[in-house]
């Protein structure tokens, strides 16, 4: 398995109602139903917290904000060990809506879990399309989120968020 992670969806959207999406905070339908907490300007912290903002998965640094194209941000999963890596959102208009690519980056020679990653940015983006031509993800991950609300009390203290620092801004 490569360390850089690539992973890719065409949507059914304009390329703007895509962007609007994917860069809005608050309220994350398709990320795992987090929201994003930022003023989405370069070296600005980023957060994806839960719904009652007590506990963050996601803490980075914005590096790049370039409507409607490309959006990038350091990006640490809260409940690894892993030094910050790098996601870039890349959109771009196709013939019947926009394709947008996830590139994560930076990843240390061996991390563990990798395919696990993929994974996910995979579902990601399958969750993206469904709630940008949908309105709303499937059944089966509206399950999956209020399970894990449910247990979001049993997360590693380290999760929550008085215990999580902004990223280091040279990060």
């Amino acid at each position: 398995m490569p360390d850089d992670l690539v992973q890719s969806i065409e949507i059914a959207c304009p390329i703007k109602q895509a962007w609007d999406a994917i860069t809005r905070t608050g309220l994350q339908r398709a990320m795992m139903d987090t929201v994003l907490d930022s003023t989405l300007e370069p070296g600005a912290p980023i957060y994806y917290r839960n719904q009652n903002g007590k506990v963050v998965h996601i803490v980075g640094r914005i590096v790049t904000v370039d409507p409607p194209t490309t959006f990038a941000h350091t990006f640490r999963l809260t409940d690894r060990t892993d030094p910050p890596t790098l996601v870039t959102w890349s959109l771009e208009p196709t013939p019947t809506g926009v394709r947008v690519t996830v590139t994560h980056t930076g990843w240390p020679q061996g991390s563990p879990k990798l395919e696990n990653v993929d994974k996910t940015w995979g579902r990601m983006l399958a969750n993206w399309k469904a709630v940008l031509e949908t309105g709303d993800v499937d059944a089966r991950t509206r399950r999956l989120y209020r399970v894990m609300g449910l247990f979001a009390f049993a997360l590693p203290k380290r999760m929550r968020n008085e215990q999580v620092a902004p990223e280091p801004a040279d990060s």
